[in-house]
C-alpha cells in the first residue's frame, strides 16, 4: 500500500464572513496569539508524516506564499542585530517543514475544485485533504490517526468529531454508520445539514480526507450541485456507488476549532492564548477582570 505523503489545502475562497479585514488578506492567515490557522493545518500534516504541501491559492493570497517561503534578509538582518537568533531560527524553520507548492485553483466554485486543481501534483496516488481555516488539536494528531485507519480499511477515510450540541448538529455533514472496529465506522450516507431530529447520529464527517486517485475522474464527471457548486461530498459519493468504501475515523483526544466565522475564530483565539507561556498568566488575570 503507497504511503499517504501528499496533502492538499484549498485556500482559495474569498473569506466573506471576514470582510472587510480579509479584502487583502486572506482568512487562512487570520493569527490564533502568534501563529496564522494555516500553520497550525500544515503543522498537523507534517507530524502526520506529509513530505509535500500543496496549496490551492485564489487572488490576494500571496501573504501564504510569503509566508512559508525563507526569511527576507531584511527581517533576518534585523533580528541578527537585535539579538534575537532563536526566533530567526524558529521563522526558518516555518519553510523547512515541508516541500510548498503552490497552484491557482481553476473551474466552477465549490470545495471540489481545489481538491481536482492539484491532479498535475498528486498522479495516480492516495492523498489527504484538509482545509485551510479549520483544525483539530488532537494527540496523536488527527491525521496520523486517519492514515494509520486508512491503512487498516483502505477506501476514503472522513474524520469524524461528535457533536454535543444538538442545535449545531444543522451546521455539518452527520453521518449514518456501521460500526466497524473502535473509532472507525463505515458511512452508509452523510446527509447535509440535517434538523436534530433528522440526524441519523451526532458524528460530524468533515475537516479531513484521505482519498484514492479515483477521486479526479468522479469530480471532472460531476455535475454542478447545490448552489451551482461542485462538491466533494457529491463526488465521494459517486465512489461509493461505485464500490469504493468510505468510512469515518472518530478523531481521540481531539477538539475542533473552526476558525471559518467570526465567533468561532474568536473563541479559539481565547482558548490558545490562556495556554500560551509566554502571555496566559496576564491574560486569564484581564478575562478575570472583565464586567461581563
Amino acid at each position: 500500500m503507497q504511503k499517504i505523503i501528499k496533502v492538499v489545502i484549498p485556500a482559495a475562497g474569498f473569506g466573506t464572513r471576514f470582510l472587510p479585514q480579509t479584502k487583502a488578506m486572506p482568512k487562512e492567515m487570520l493569527p490564533v496569539v502568534d501563529k496564522p490557522v494555516i500553520q497550525y493545518v500544515v503543522e498537523e500534516a507534517v507530524a502526520s508524516g506529509i513530505e509535500d504541501v500543496i496549496i490551492v491559492t485564489g487572488s490576494s493570497k500571496r501573504a501564504i506564499e510569503d509566508h512559508f517561503d525563507s526569511t527576507n534578509s531584511n527581517l533576518a538582518k534585523n533580528l541578527i542585530q537585535s539579538n534575537k537568533n532563536k526566533l530567526l531560527d524558529d521563522l526558518e524553520k516555518i519553510s523547512e517543514m515541508a516541500n510548498f507548492i503552490y497552484i491557482r485553483q481553476k473551474g466552477p466554485y465549490g470545495n471540489g475544485t481545489p481538491v481536482l486543481s492539484a491532479e498535475p501534483i498528486i498522479g495516480n496516488e492516495p492523498f489527504a485533504v484538509m482545509w485551510g481555516d479549520e483544525f483539530i488539536f488532537s494527540q496523536p494528531p488527527r491525521l496520523m490517526q486517519m492514515i494509520k485507519a486508512w491503512e487498516l480499511y483502505g477506501g476514503v477515510m472522513i474524520s469524524g468529531v461528535r457533536i454535543e450540541s444538538e442545535d449545531r448538529l444543522s451546521r455539518y455533514g452527520i453521518a449514518d454508520l456501521e460500526p466497524v472496529d473502535d473509532n472507525v465506522s463505515k458511512i452508509k450516507s452523510i446527509i447535509e445539514k440535517p434538523l436534530p431530529e433528522d440526524a441519523p447520529s451526532n458524528l460530524a464527517t468533515h475537516g479531513a480526507y484521505i482519498l484514492p486517485p479515483e477521486i479526479f475522474p468522479a469530480l471532472k464527471n460531476l455535475k454542478p450541485g447545490k448552489g451551482g457548486e461542485i462538491w466533494l461530498v457529491d463526488a465521494i459519493n459517486e465512489l461509493k456507488k461505485n464500490g469504493v468504501p468510505v468510512y469515518a475515523c472518530e478523531i481521540k483526544n481531539g477538539k475542533y476549532f473552526d476558525t471559518g466565522n467570526k465567533l468561532e475564530y474568536l473563541k479559539t483565539v481565547v482558548e490558545f492564548a490562556i495556554q500560551h507561556t509566554e502571555i496566559n498568566g496576564e491574560f486569564r488575570r484581564f478575562l478575570k477582570s472583565l464586567s461581563l
